[in-house]
């Protein structure tokens, strides 16, 4: 909703502020869609050239889902810090074999399912039951398994921050790519030098067009969108942060009431709950 709130001003103001000062809106509209195939399909073959098929998938999975709400929220960590909660609390009582049979089929685990936000998500529940796995098995220790989190930790980092680099790349391009279509204009109406000034004028007008959509198309709907998947990454690091530190603190001894602790502070301060906050929600849950 916000994605689209922001579009809808920056694109209203500009075009806004064009026809309120008397802009001639014909202009632009029969040289919008000439000068929309030459800069955004030049765009568009410089993205396939720049980037691998692996790549150029997840940036087109990427971009509907930054218009989607942010799904990181207060509610969401509240949910993942109960389930590693009741977890935890199952292993105390009943010893870490205890949660095998979750951990081995968490789709029909009950403590996984009793959380369906966090529990279905593919990429916490694999991230979360690896490393309880390892836990289960007793082979390495806590500093071991902090390495191999911080390892898989980062691998996910550069993978969520690919769209976010292509998508910068293909900002800086398309600035370049108007000055061509512009360039092309000119070149055009330097090939009519014998017409009216009038006709003169409004060939200069159709290929300055090109550069002035270039730069919007640029720094007013490309770069904000790969600043807004650049924060959605960082979001989404924290989660498997909280996790790993709870998992941690909790191989390094402590109950399962203070190893969530360690997960909740490491939560950025705006989505972070309050220590009563979880609690109660840990306790509603039970």
């Amino acid at each position: 909703m916000f994605v689209i709130l922001g579009y809808f001003i920056t694109f209203g103001c500009v075009f806004g502020v064009f026809v309120a000062h008397g802009g001639n809106v014909n202009v632009l509209l029969e040289a919008l869609p000439f000068e929309m195939i030459t800069i955004g399909g030049a765009a568009l073959g410089a993205l396939i050239v720049n980037n691998q098929p692996k790549v150029l998938k997840a940036t087109m999975a990427a971009i509907p889902a930054a218009l989607k709400g942010n799904k990181y929220t207060k509610a969401r960590y509240m949910d993942l810090m109960a389930l590693l909660y009741d977890i935890l609390q199952k292993a105390r009582k009943e010893g870490l074999m205890a949660i095998e049979g979750d951990v081995e089929n968490p789709k029909e685990s009950a403590l996984f399912t009793k959380y369906p936000g966090v529990g279905t998500d593919h990429h916490v529940v694999e991230f979360m039951t690896d490393y309880l796995r390892m836990m289960v098995s007793g082979n390495l220790n806590a500093h071991e398994i902090e390495a191999l989190m911080d390892s898989e930790i980062e691998t996910h980092h550069q993978e969520a921050h690919a769209p976010v680099a292509a998508l910068t790349r293909l900002a800086g391009a398309l600035p370049a790519f108007g000055i061509v279509a512009a360039v092309l204009g000119v070149v055009n109406t330097m090939g009519s030098v014998g017409q009216p000034p009038a006709v003169l004028g409004g060939m200069i007008a159709s290929a300055l067009v090109g550069t002035f959509l270039g730069i919007l198309l640029a720094y007013g709907l490309v770069e904000p969108l790969a600043g807004l998947l650049e924060q959605k990454a960082e979001d989404a690091a924290k989660e498997f942060e909280c996790i790993k530190s709870t998992l941690l603190a909790s191989m390094q001894g402590y109950n399962p009431a203070t190893a969530i602790e360690f997960g909740r502070k490491v939560l950025f301060s705006t989505d972070r709950p309050t220590f009563i906050e979880l609690e109660s929600h840990v306790k509603g849950k039970k």
